[in-house]
């Protein structure tokens, strides 16, 4: 490549390469700085820049805050001080100060400073943050539309709100509080977009099905109303649709001959579907078939788990969102965000505990749903937050598990500790100072006093083995078996915080294997029955994408051949096991590819030592996956604490564009 980094840049990119080859730089970020430098002058601050602002894209930032080359670009970059002081030397002199920065990168020909003459540079400068010109672009349509429609006014009859609303909520709240889903279905009628957050069993899909129904009930013809469901991942779009059909049926009684025709029309919505089906993803490129110039055809879209939407996908789907929709985004703000760049649903509602609602809102509350809002969460929250609700009353949420969440959630390592080691009656437990034979113990069999484990689901196909495929399918038809032994398996999974090493997914799933395999319970191959797989990357030839788990088992045609099942919602559908290209065994999986699920026992993994990734977010959301009993896996307890401290901090302009 033809390079035009001036000579002073030239020991930087060979340290940079040092770095890269030591495990402390992606490969990436130094081809891109030194593909910046190809297009113009590139001196050494201008490369560190590069680098640095590559490097934050990979771990989820959606910019370079310039501050922080200010202060300490070495801790910025998890440099020791030895490794910052070697780069500061080869880099030569850096500018001094946030304005030195400021006019070095605006003078870089790379460099597009938003405002002025705009000739396609591959990096904007807006303000104090550098960016990688998409993402500046996608935060400042995410911005754009998003205000546009928490700003924009519809005006319900609220007598008419105001009765079925009171039809629809008819209980009392446990804590004589206010009704919070009841105010969030209000709130929602009045805008172009309505986010409703909240921890789990707080009842976030009650609430939409709620809204549904009153969408329906005051639609002058509802038949037409175009209704669309939709999450990022194939299992959160089926437990959505599960979830949302079966609060329809409890309040389709509820309604009664007030709106006979409740469960047909719930029935024409179809199924939900992935955001990356629902745009009409094209293989082999980022773009899709809907976008403003070919809008989707929908007046309303609701979108689960959309802490789990990244910044790109979140800009596809507004863009390609007509006008005059409804946009209702669900979600639990203090999970994991997304593993590609912005943190979108957190800076959305960052501020939703506080409320912020101006007494407009809170009048309009009270005369919509009846519902007083306490003058504490009064405030001046700007157009969004008078469309953000937070749900605050966990409806399963309230024991141990809970508890522990709650506490962890806010910071409280003590108490989070007390907790994990008080009584609970066996539905949290922690197991420390932890070897690697406790947790293939745990994958065996559980604990004694939780079950859970992989043998109940090895032991089915075991049974299947040895009674004969065609007897129990006779018994219970061969679809009603496989979702049983789906459902086994799904009541049980090890999460673990990083990918490598002992502690990590792929050392764990080697071991679990080998153990298994002991045991009699498998016999392991490249394919073998029982193996349980995720897919890694969206596959549109076989209708599988990115986060499906199944499990491999015979096929009841073809004995000598072996097929995937997965289950969406109650149906089973299958794939031939080697038409499956991107898959890994799923044994254990990561914390972020665990969103969306949820297991009767869930164990968590940390590693021995700590670090950036360990943060109070990927605890509370592991935690959060387990329904009945939790187990945390621990070598040390330092690194348990250090991650509650520690929240994740995504660099971003959102929350300052939405706040304009």
């Amino acid at each position: 490549m033809n390079t035009t980094i001036d000579a002073r840049g030239a020991p930087l990119l060979e340290h940079f390469d040092t770095l890269t080859e030591a495990g402390l730089l992606r490969r990436l970020s130094v081809a891109f700085a030194r593909f910046i430098g190809s297009l113009g002058a590139a001196p050494p601050p201008l490369t560190l820049a590069c680098v640095a602002l590559s490097e934050l894209e990979g771990r989820g930032h959606s910019c370079l805050m310039l501050d922080e080359l200010v202060n300490d670009p070495g801790a910025l970059m998890g440099w020791s001080e030895e490794q910052w002081r070697a780069v500061r030397d080869a880099a030569g002199a850096l500018p001094k100060n946030l304005a030195a920065w400021r006019a070095l990168l605006a003078q870089s020909e790379q460099v597009w400073r938003v405002g002025d003459l705009d000739f396609q540079q591959p990096l904007a400068l807006d303000g104090d943050r550098l960016y990688l010109r998409r993402y500046w672009r996608d935060e400042t349509l995410v911005a754009g539309a998003i205000g546009a429609r928490a700003r924009a006014s519809r005006a319900p009859e609220l007598a008419t709100v105001r009765r079925w609303l009171d039809i629809l909520f008819d209980q009392p709240t446990p804590d004589g509080g206010p009704d919070w889903q009841k105010i969030a279905c209000a709130i929602a009628l009045r805008g172009g977009v309505a986010i409703i957050t909240g921890g789990p069993g707080t009842g976030k899909t009650y609430t939409v099905a709620s809204l549904l129904t009153l969408l329906f009930a005051v639609s002058p013809q509802p038949e037409n109303l175009r209704v669309a469901l939709a999450a990022p991942t194939g299992k959160a779009a089926a437990r959505l649709k599960q979830s949302i059909d079966k609060a329809l049926d409890s309040l389709a009684a509820k309604v009664g001959a007030e709106l006979p025709e409740l469960k047909e029309l719930a029935r024409r919505m179809g199924a939900a579907r992935t955001l990356h089906s629902l745009l009409g993803a094209r293989p082999d490129t980022r773009a899709f078939v809907h976008h403003a110039g070919n809008p989707l055809d929908v007046d309303v879209l609701i979108v689960d788990e959309a802490s789990m939407v990244h910044l790109e996908m979140m800009a596809a789907l507004l863009d390609a969102l007509p006008p005059t929709a409804i946009l209702i985004l669900l979600g639990d703000k203090d999970q994991l965000a997304s593993v590609e760049a912005g943190a979108v649903l957190g800076d959305l509602c960052h501020e939703a505990q506080a409320g912020g609602y101006s007494a407009a809102s809170v009048a309009y509350a009270r005369a919509a749903s009846g519902e007083n809002i306490d003058a504490s969460f009064l405030g001046a929250g700007g157009p969004l937050a008078q469309q953000t609700v937070m749900l605050r009353h966990s409806h399963r949420f309230s024991g141990p598990i809970g508890a522990l969440a709650g506490f962890v959630n806010a910071g409280q390592g003590g108490a989070a500790l007390a907790c994990l080691t008080g009584e609970s009656g066996g539905k949290v437990a922690w197991i420390e100072p932890a070897q690697q034979s406790d947790v293939l113990q745990l994958a065996l069999a559980g604990r004694a006093d939780a079950p859970g484990g992989y043998r109940p689901y090895l032991e089915l196909l075991r049974a299947e083995a040895h009674e004969g495929q065609h007897e129990r399918e006779h018994e219970y038809g061969h679809e009603a078996w496989v979702r049983a032994v789906l459902l086994e398996f799904e009541s049980f999974r090890i999460l673990c915080a990083v990918r490598d090493g002992e502690w990590g997914v792929s050392g764990l799933n080697g071991a679990i294997e080998q153990r298994l395999e002991r045991e009699g319970l498998i016999k392991r191959g490249e394919w073998y029955v029982g193996r349980p797989v995720m897919v890694t990357r969206n596959d549109y030839g076989t209708g599988v994408f990115n986060g499906d788990i199944g499990l491999t088992l015979r096929d009841p045609a073809r004995p000598a051949s072996l097929r995937v099942y997965f289950l969406e919602g109650e149906t089973v559908r299958s794939v031939l096991a080697t038409r499956l290209r991107h898959v890994e065994t799923a044994f254990a999986m990561t914390v972020h590819k665990s969103q969306g699920s949820e297991f009767r026992h869930t164990v968590l993994v940390l590693p021995k030592e700590g670090g950036a990734m360990l943060a109070r977010e990927l605890v509370y959301t592991g935690i959060t996956r387990a329904r009945d009993f939790f187990t945390l896996v621990s070598p040390t307890r330092t690194v348990l604490l250090e991650a509650i401290e520690r929240r994740t901090q995504r660099a971003s302009g959102l929350r300052g564009l939405i706040g304009a």
